[in-house]
């Protein structure tokens, strides 16, 4: 009977939130990268494209709103936006094609990232949950 009772207890605390891992994805505007932390430990460092001027990311703390495997931009041209994280109204964190412009400012105000990349970090959300995971960007 006390087994069965400590089996109990260690599961309720195994999958409760409290004890759940957290994700903190923080992009360097003027760096152009981007730092993955899971619990605290930098698991990835990568670059990215963010606004170019007229078209500026929103700096702020941030958690996704929703994601998507598969978007297209409804607003520039039908744009694919592969393993989009929506963050804060129509601004994704997402893959890109444009891979030479990496590490330089080019977008439309979205994060670019190379779509291995994207694909990482949307599998690392998408396990580890949206409301265990904080996007921080600094201007």
């Amino acid at each position: 009977m006390m087994r069965r009772i400590l089996l109990a207890l260690f599961f309720v605390f195994a999958v409760s939130p409290a004890f759940a891992a957290n994700i903190l994805v923080v992009i360097d505007i003027p760096m152009q990268t981007m730092h993955v932390r899971v619990d605290g430990v930098t698991k990835y460092r990568w670059d990215v494209s963010t606004g170019r001027p007229g078209y500026t990311t929103p700096a702020g703390r941030y958690q996704p709103i929703r994601m998507h495997k598969k978007w297209y931009s409804k607003k520039y041209d039908n744009a694919p936006m592969p393993y989009a994280i929506f963050f804060h109204g129509g601004y994704a964190i997402h893959g890109t094609t444009d891979l030479k412009n990496l590490g330089r400012i080019a977008s439309h105000g979205c994060v670019r990232l190379h779509p291995d990349n994207a694909a990482m970090l949307f599998a690392l959300v998408k396990e580890i949950g949206s409301e265990n995971t904080i996007i921080r960007i600094r201007s």
